[in-house]
């Protein structure tokens, strides 16, 4: 593994660290300066040189989605989605909590290598103490300057609001994240049109996630070769990864994104090790909307590539969810499948019908009136959603089914011995399903 200091959390702990002064006693805004005096290409192309992959989820490279851009256009809008639905991710939360302005001056950045001259940070409604940090933090680069017009005295200006959204987690799409700005319902667009070509008020929209944005600063700063050369060739740049569940030390920890899941878990400086000596039982790697791994699958690299050695969607928000031992798979099944199908916009009746019917499916399991049957059915369900199947708009089903399958899958030992085990007289049970 390699070396590793901390680059996107280097001024978490310090003192008063969300304040401009702060922010710029410590080397802030010297990389927008910078970026100002090259042309839109020179920057673009050392961020493509870099590979910054997006923190999202999806790992598109960001270089590469500017460039979608009409060459002819005459104005470019910045969605900057923080609205991090993903259970239990809050990487972004962390970075928007200390060093608001961290992820201004990555805005900055974008909006000027993408032509943009209005910023919107799409906030999750729950982050209401992040709410007032960064909306502090905005307040301070106006007053200073440092957005509105001519920032630093350049000729380019840039304006930046924040929008905060309702909760819904299909709003993490970027048409999702659109239409709710918009002030409509936040159900996600067909494609084509992308958001490139029209997006938010029917514009040319670049979409970017908190944590990728906040990557800009130190690629301009240390230069694309830095980047490109802290973990793997096909995952490079420091990372956020967030752990919970049963281990001593739960939080948001920063590394390359050469690291295993048992490092993450066991490591004394991340995870720290399991609670009360129990076992690791299963691990949700990437959010839970990527699937689940056994405690045999703990060496997977949490980069890019390698999740989808195991049967994963891949690698998500990087954020773990830890199960241990002692828990009832069929629970987590249930838990699972409760939050797709209560969070499914119901746009698309593959999304809409499969989702409720895994939940109602899972229920009846985890109520000891579950047939062996209906491990199958659960497996079928879930190969008929998705957008890789062409079935969908956006790719909530795809996030619903994976954890689905792969529980199921890699759990159809346990499940199966606990529906042969239950109560032969569960015609009540059944009843009250119907």
């Amino acid at each position: 593994m390699s070396k590793f200091e901390p680059v996107l959390l280097r001024n978490r702990g310090v003192k008063d660290s969300a304040r401009l002064s702060v922010y710029e006693s410590r080397g802030g805004y010297q990389s927008i300066r910078k970026v100002l005096n090259q042309s839109v290409d020179e920057v673009i192309e050392e961020v493509k040189k870099a590979n910054l992959r997006g923190r999202g989820g999806a790992g598109f490279p960001a270089g590469v989605k500017w460039g979608f851009l009409p060459k002819d256009r005459t104005k470019t809008l910045l969605c900057v989605n923080g609205d991090e639905s993903e259970p239990p991710t809050f990487s972004n939360r962390v970075l928007m909590e200390v060093d608001p302005h961290q992820l201004i001056e990555g805005t900055l950045i974008a909006g000027y290598a993408t032509k943009s001259q209005v910023a919107y940070i799409y906030l999750r409604v729950e982050f209401h103490e992040q709410f007032h940090i960064l909306q502090k933090a905005i307040d301070e680069a106006y007053a200073a300057g440092y957005l509105g017009k001519n920032v630093f005295g350049s000729e380019y200006s840039m304006d930046c609001y924040i929008h905060r959204g309702a909760g819904a987690y299909v709003c993490g799409e970027e048409t999702g994240l659109i239409e709710s700005i918009e002030g409509k319902r936040g159900w996600p667009r067909i494609k084509p049109p992308f958001p490139a070509v029209s997006g938010l008020f029917n514009l040319p929209t670049v979409v970017n996630n908190v944590e990728t944005l906040s990557c800009l600063p130190h690629i301009i700063e240390r230069g694309a070769d830095w980047f490109a050369n802290v973990g793997p060739s096909h995952s490079t740049g420091p990372k956020l990864f967030c752990i919970s569940g049963p281990v001593k030390k739960p939080g948001c920890y920063e590394a390359a994104m050469d690291i295993t899941v048992r490092d993450l878990i066991e490591r004394e400086d991340m995870g720290g090790g399991m609670l009360d000596g129990k076992k690791v039982k299963a691990v949700f790697p990437g959010g839970v909307s990527m699937g689940v791994l056994t405690a045999d699958e703990l060496d997977m690299k949490m980069d890019f590539s390698d999740p989808a050695n195991y049967g994963l969607l891949g690698l998500g928000t990087a954020a773990a969810v830890v199960v241990n031992e002692d828990t009832d798979i069929r629970t987590v099944l249930r838990n699972v499948a409760k939050f797709f199908g209560t969070e499914s916009c119901g746009q698309c009746t593959q999304c809409r019908e499969g989702t409720s019917w895994m939940y109602k499916i899972a229920m009846r399991i985890e109520a000891n009136a579950g047939r062996l049957e209906d491990l199958d059915i659960l497996l079928e369900t879930s190969r008929n959603m998705g957008m890789m199947p062409g079935l969908s708009i956006c790719g909530l089903p795809d996030g619903a089914k994976f954890p689905i399958e792969t529980v199921v899958s890699k759990f159809r030992g346990e499940l199966e011995e606990r529906i042969r085990s239950q109560s032969s007289d569960v015609k009540e049970v059944l009843e009250s399903y119907r």
